[in-house]
């Protein structure tokens, strides 16, 4: 206690530099603690379901004639087959989506809300995903058709838990869905791979799309398996139960084989290669800015020996051991400690909007959670090396200090901790370089078609005859060049369907299908048409399909078409042209044009299958608009129009280009995950070095003295700093470049373009160290450089 007293005493005692070893520690601290609550998050993801380690997500596993590969959704019988022919599954339960996030609905008072994605499910999805119920039975709710449960957070904007009971919603995409609330269930936590704030009975979903056993695998099924069961114990009987319920001969027709098997929830979120990737980078930052922040304090610590060695030595001459000069230090080390972390926290909760939006998850998550523990454990090692180095080497001050005129430097070690900071300098500031490199690269690169004055909103709400008098509307007005409509965009996951040949049941691959189109929708989007033609537009239905160039030179492996595949027919699965179907089409479609490759996707999620496109006459939920030139004013004047022609609906124009930039949000975050930290790591490097230069002038000052008496000039005597520290920043830093480079490379193996990592970047960014450590060393040396020197002798 008596050491704790002395130590808060010292805290403003002249020559310590407390205050410069509280704030770096401080700072450093904070944004590596964050950092490492958010590796620790990430990881705990779906525990706070009971028995999340025996619940396993259904999967489905096929090979074509084009390979082989996963799905992470089944067929709608899929879950309750096996719980009711596979011993072992304790429970399953299915969910499928059936509208995204930001869903908007409407009471029957004309109040509007939103919901953060609506499924379906089955009443027992709560005995598998347990949730509080805060209001009604889910088995008997969800029981019912079109009846449904919300999350306390949506009941609580609606007017409370017990007042949205019986309220009927309808959302505004799909006007005839009639759906009464009849529960209430507690929030999904931020750390869940599948959040939600609506569910619907299944039992609104037709009897064949929950019955089938092949196709329409559009269904997020779990299962819960009983105690001390393994997946692989059941695979056995998971292919008896396929072969029992799928007709093997047409599966062998078709070209395809079939087979399910299970996931563990708990990897559904941690044990993808994203995740994983987005970890080890996040690692490597807080391990950097961690690093830096306790090599930085060591450092501060020991240059004060310069200025403490008598001190320490008339203890040990009154009878102090090594281990009370240990207790001495490692009280001061723990009450900077305690001041850092205090001053870490009131950071973090003054910064905890841009940790919101860097990280994604609240700070509130982030530190009050069962990560804390880690968090403990991390300041408890920063306090024990903190604490430890500086009392080893104050402990081994001699005696004789006392009476002698001693000064202990430590210069190797000091040298030693700043050519670690440098290091760590380095590597962030070049890392920092390519990952933004990267980012520009991926929001810039051409995408195949042209979204610079392009804009869209859902008029999905809206029957044909509205939807076509919004595109007439818009139309009229002049800042307007064009509009079409579409059944998806570009910038979305689209749905998978397999290409046939006219005789053949044989399915040879997958396509990536974008479904229909409205009236000049290629022009619209500048998307050339390299053979062939577009399609033949105001016709009430069409036979007609358009295809890229990847599925001509694909369908060139199983067909042979040595004029081309202008006028040939295909079957996709998904299209049934059902009572259209006519002699002259006989249910397939006729390519009549082939449109140069574009993007789908983004370059971090590119679906690189083959495209199509089908017509459709009736306008589609997506209207697009594109500008002669795109600016607020013009888009003020659309918005309003929308206002005027739906006034029960909120629509609002999104740009394109914003969406093509929130594609990459992730790369933008971490890019600002690396600015920060890059920033933290030099300033607390710069503070380290300011140290340890103010240090040397002290302790050189007699010799920089005589230096400039036999003729030394001011450039000589900050020469001699110079050379001092470039000596280690030099090597330091560019041991950082190469780091740096694995490091980039790793982290852009996400991404299926990417930027050269050129030698030149790791040049200007080593330069760039180099420049700010040596005007650092001019600033700190110009005085001592061109002073007096003899007031430096009169002092000593």
């Amino acid at each position: 206690m008596k050491n704790l007293n002395i130590a808060v005493r010292s805290l403003f005692k002249k020559g310590r530099h407390n205050g410069m070893k509280i704030v770096s520690l401080s700072v450093g601290l904070s944004v590596a603690l964050v950092l490492i609550a958010k590796i620790y998050f990430e990881q705990s993801y779906d525990t706070f379901y009971p028995d999340a380690d025996r619940i396993y997500r259904l999967t489905e596993s096929f090979v074509t004639a084009d390979g082989s590969g996963d799905f992470p959704q089944v067929p709608g019988a899929v879950a309750s087959g096996m719980k009711a022919e596979v011993p072992g599954i304790e429970e399953a339960t299915r969910l499928t989506y059936i509208a995204g996030e930001g869903t908007t609905f409407k009471t029957p008072e004309k109040e509007r809300y939103f919901a953060d994605y609506i499924l379906m499910a089955d009443s027992n999805v709560f005995d598998v995903l347990q949730r509080p119920i805060l209001l009604g039975n889910p088995r008997e709710v969800l029981a019912r058709p079109w009846y449904a449960m919300v999350s306390r957070s949506l009941a609580e904007k609606m007017g409370g838990i017990d007042a949205v009971n019986g309220i009927q919603i309808t959302p505004d995409d799909m006007p005839g869905m009639k759906l009464t609330i009849g529960g209430v269930f507690e929030d999904i936590p931020e750390n869940s791979h599948l959040r939600f704030d609506m569910l619907v009975s299944m039992n609104g979903m037709n009897e064949w799309s929950r019955t089938n056993w092949v196709g329409n695998d559009r269904y997020l099924s779990y299962v819960r398996l009983s105690p001390g069961v393994s997946p692989e114990s059941l695979k056995p009987a998971i292919h008896e139960m396929t072969l029992r319920h799928i007709d093997q001969e047409e599966m062998q027709k078709t070209g395809v084989e079939l087979d399910f098997f299970m996931k563990p929830m708990l990897e559904m979120h941690s044990g993808s290669s994203d995740v994983e990737n987005m970890m080890m980078m996040l690692a490597v930052l807080a391990f950097a800015l961690l690093f830096t922040a306790v090599m930085n304090y060591i450092l501060i610590a020991i240059s004060s020996i310069v200025n403490r060695t008598k001190e320490v030595a008339v203890h040990k001459s009154y009878g102090a051991s090594e281990g009370n000069i240990y207790s001495m230090i490692m009280s001061e080390t723990f009450v900077h400690m305690m001041i850092s972390l205090l001053l870490a926290i009131f950071i973090i909760f003054l910064c905890q909007d841009v940790i919101e939006d860097l990280l994604g998850v609240s700070v509130a998550n982030l530190l009050l959670s069962k990560g804390a523990w880690l968090l403990l454990m991390i300041c408890a090692v920063v306090f024990l090396l903190t604490g430890y180095v500086p009392g080893f080497l104050f402990a081994r001050i001699p005696v004789a200090s006392a009476f002698r005129n001693f000064r202990e430097s430590k210069r190797v070690w000091k040298l030693g901790l700043l050519f670690l900071q440098f290091i760590a300098a380095g590597l962030l500031v070049t890392l920092l370089m390519n990952v933004a490199r990267q980012h520009q690269f991926m929001i810039h690169d051409d995408p195949g078609y042209a979204y610079d004055r392009l804009a869209y909103c859902n008029i999905a709400g809206l029957d044909s005859t509205n939807r076509s008098k919004v595109s007439q509307e818009l139309m009229r007005i002049p800042e307007v060049e064009m509009v079409s409509t579409a059944y998806s965009l570009p910038l979305g996951n689209l749905s998978g369907n397999n290409v046939s040949l006219p005789g053949s049941e044989e399915q040879l691959f997958n396509v990536a299908d974008q479904y229909w189109v409205g009236n000049g929708y290629l022009e619209l989007m500048e998307i050339p048409v390299i053979e062939g033609r577009s399609f033949t537009e105001n016709v009430a239905v069409s036979y007609e399909i358009m295809v890229n160039r990847a599925f001509v030179e694909k369908i060139q492996m199983y067909a042979n078409w040595p004029d081309g595949p202008i006028g040939k027919q295909i079957f996709i699965t998904g299209h049934d042209q059902g009572e259209n179907v006519n002699a002259m089409s006989g249910g397939y479609y006729t390519i009549c044009g082939v449109y140069e490759n574009y993007r789908i996707g983004s370059l971090a999620r590119l679906d690189d299958r083959p495209s199509v496109l089908f017509y459709s006459s009736t306008p589609l939920s997506i209207q697009l608009v594109k500008f002669n030139t795109l600016t607020a004013e013009a888009v003020d004047k659309v918005n309003n129009r929308l206002l005027e022609v739906m006034p029960d609906r909120n629509e609002t124009l999104s740009i394109y280009s914003v969406d093509v930039v929130n594609l990459y949000r992730d790369s933008r975050k971490f890019r600002d995950q690396v600015l920060v930290g890059g920033i933290i790591t030099l300033i607390i490097s710069l503070i380290g070095l300011i140290g340890y230069t103010n240090d040397e002038i002290n302790r050189r000052r007699k010799e920089l003295a005589i230096r400039k008496v036999n003729g030394a000039e001011s450039f000589d005597i900050i020469r001699i700093f110079l050379k001092d520290i470039m000596q280690i920043a030099i090597p330091a830093v560019l041991i950082g470049c190469v780091g740096s480079y694995f490091i980039s490379d790793y982290w852009q193996e996400q991404f299926q373009e990417k930027v050269s990592l050129h030698p030149m970047v790791f040049i200007i960014g080593a330069l760039s160290v180099w420049v700010i450590v040596a005007i650092c060393v001019v600033y700190r040396t110009w005085k001592v450089a061109n002073s007096n020197p003899v007031e430096s002798l009169k002092s000593e």
